[in-house]
Parts: C-alpha cells; sequence; structure tokens
C-alpha cells in the first residue's frame, strides 16, 4: 500500500489538472522504511517540469529530481514515488512507463483524466511485472 498526505494528494492532481493537455510529472518522497530504504509513505510532493512537453509521455527534468533528491535527503527521507498523468488513457502503466521504471522500490502512481473527475492508481514495477497496489490518502 502505499500512503499519501491529503495535501500531497491535492498537490499531485491539480499539477496533472493545470499541466493537461500535456502529461504532468513529479516525485515524491517520504520518511525511510524501518529496515532502511524507500518507505511506503508520501509526505512531500515536487512537482517537475516534464522535458517531453507531450500529451503522450514524460521526462522528469534532470534539475527538479536533483532538487527534490537534495531536499528529500536534508529532511533524511527518500523519493519513493514517481507520479505522472495520463491525459486521455486508463490510469494503468504503460509498456514506455515500464521501460523507464527507475527502481523496484519505488511507487508508480498515475493521475488519469480520461474521465470527468480524475482517477489516481499506484502500481509497483520490478522486472516489468505491474502490480496494482492500494492508494490511500491519511
Amino acid at each position: 500500500m502505499f500512503q499519501v498526505t491529503r495535501d500531497v494528494y491535492a498537490q499531485l492532481v491539480g499539477l496533472a489538472l493545470d499541466e493537461y493537455p500535456l502529461e504532468a510529472c513529479g516525485l515524491i518522497a517520504g520518511p525511510l522504511a524501518p529496515a532502511g530504504g524507500p518507505g511506503n509513505g508520501g509526505r512531500v510532493f515536487y512537482p517537475c517540469r516534464n522535458d517531453a512537453k507531450s500529451a503522450r509521455v514524460y521526462t522528469v527534468n534532470p534539475q527538479d529530481f536533483m532538487r527534490a533528491e537534495m531536499d528529500a535527503d536534508d529532511r533524511d527521507w527518500e523519493i519513493n514515488c514517481v507520479v505522472h498523468s495520463h491525459t486521455h488513457s486508463e490510469p494503468y502503466p504503460s509498456p514506455t512507463d515500464v521501460d523507464a521504471a527507475v527502481s523496484p522500490d519505488w511507487h508508480y502512481v498515475i493521475v488519469s483524466l480520461k474521465r470527468e473527475s480524475p482517477e489516481v492508481r499506484s502500481y509497483r514495477i520490478v522486472d516489468g511485472v505491474i502490480v496494482s497496489e492500494p492508494f490511500a490518502v491519511v
């Protein structure tokens, strides 16, 4: 399960709506897991520029990634999730999303704007295998 605060949820959905008709992207960080490594909670959202400037794909701007990573390090947290929007398709990872998966420890949150209300789903992607996981706002 991946849990985010209400504030993080509002920011990630807001960015997806603001960036429409282009895909939006961002990163989430939170406290480390008890055993170390990325945890399952998102406490801060880092909006990032989509260098692809596309309605079909995203590329997190490297400078935005570095800024997010440095801020998370300052908090003794880790980046544990990448967020992006799907402007016209279901909230399910595309083959491009699977190929771009950075870490098997990360969560992959997709905000779909296909319907009247945004839909948000979370996944793990390990060795090309997509596993849906519960997503909760706490």
